[in-house]
């Protein structure tokens, strides 16, 4: 496994990392009507996973207080007690946990208490890399980083991002932290896919401009990318799409069959399964510092990690790009289509 340096700061992170809440790949904990039909692995089997992962020198394992109602944080904390100094622990908060006034948003009193509850279920007393789970436009921007700022000087955070953020969102969070000497984000965490790439529009040349790296999650398309689903056949009986395939991304059916396709040809040509080919792919892209994956077994886990010490070529990388590209939206389809403008401003990728 190798190491990348998570945006510009000081902290390296492993190629892949470990999610303890990953659509179609298992959930530590399973509880609510979303993450029970992700998994539920119980502390036990969470350990095993956290053995094979730190075998192969995945080391960072990203949850959030809302993945099972707190349970994968608490299933977590119990499967890496023990070894807290050999892990990088990712965690988030900002959407609703509960009714209260309290419960949702990036307030000061709510990232207080989302802050302090996560370091009990997690056993711990220091969070490497804290995320906000969503843009909160009812809390001023200062309000949230000077929050996170005494959570920093604290020592119960040790780096800051977000996740899910617009770019407008990110990038006025960005200039508060400068022009006021607060915590910047190094990490936003987005979805990004061969069947989803609208990362690349204006995310992606914001984080290479600003030094944020990208924290890759469903990288298999919402489940879409693991070979089992192809043009001409129904729905595997036993996928999880069934009960959860409208609170994902959209994904264009065509594209994902087309993408599918050339997939198959490239594992034909190298001996890697289709997700292990998807996942190289994205590591080959600017700005991703990691690829959160998980797993309902360690079969699967193992799978996952073999999609690391080998690389695609330039020719199986460009058949992949074309098969999975998309005509991006006004103002940003010129700087792809256009000389003109691309000579100006040229795409990221």
């Amino acid at each position: 496994m190798h190491y990348r340096r998570l945006g510009a700061s000081g902290l390296m992170v492993p190629a892949l990392s470990f999610g303890a809440g990953t659509f179609g790949a298992g959930t530590f904990g399973g509880r609510g009507e979303l993450f029970a039909a992700w998994g539920d692995t119980d502390a036990r089997q969470a350990r095993t996973m956290v053995d094979i992962a730190l075998e192969a020198g995945v080391s960072m394992f990203d949850t959030a207080d809302v993945y099972s109602d707190g349970a994968s944080e608490q299933v977590l904390g119990e499967a890496i007690r023990g070894r807290r100094d050999r892990v990088l622990l990712s965690t988030k908060a900002s959407l609703p946990t509960g009714p209260g006034a309290h419960e949702a948003g990036s307030g000061r009193a709510r990232l207080i208490g989302a802050v302090e509850a996560a370091l009990r279920r997690l056993g711990t007393d220091y969070i490497d890399l804290f995320q906000l789970h969503a843009f909160d436009a009812g809390t001023p921007v200062e309000e949230t980083l000077s929050a996170l700022g005494d959570l920093v000087r604290a020592g119960k955070i040790r780096y800051v991002g977000a996740s899910n953020f617009a770019g407008w969102q990110l990038m006025k969070s960005l200039a508060v932290a400068d022009g006021h000497g607060l915590p910047r984000y190094v990490a936003h965490q987005v979805y990004y896919s061969l069947a989803g790439r609208d990362y690349e529009w204006e995310l992606m040349p914001l984080g290479l401009d600003q030094g944020v790296g990208a924290v890759v999650w469903s990288p298999l398309g919402w489940g879409r990318l693991t070979g089992k689903i192809r043009r001409g056949q129904p729905l595997p009986a036993g996928s999880r799409l069934h009960k959860t395939a409208q609170a994902g991304p959209p994904v264009d059916d065509e594209l994902l069959y087309t993408v599918v396709d050339v997939l198959d040809e490239i594992a034909a040509e190298t001996g890697h399964t289709v997700p292990q080919i998807a996942l190289n792919w994205l590591l080959s892209r600017p700005t991703v510092a990691t690829v959160i994956v998980g797993a309902r077994d360690e079969n699967q886990l193992r799978q996952n990690l073999g999609a690391v010490g080998w690389q695609l070529d330039a020719e199986q990388i460009a058949r992949l790009d074309k098969a999975s590209a998309t005509t991006p939206p006004y103002p940003y389809y010129p700087y792809y289509r256009l000389p003109d403008f691309a000579r100006l401003n040229p795409p990221a990728v």
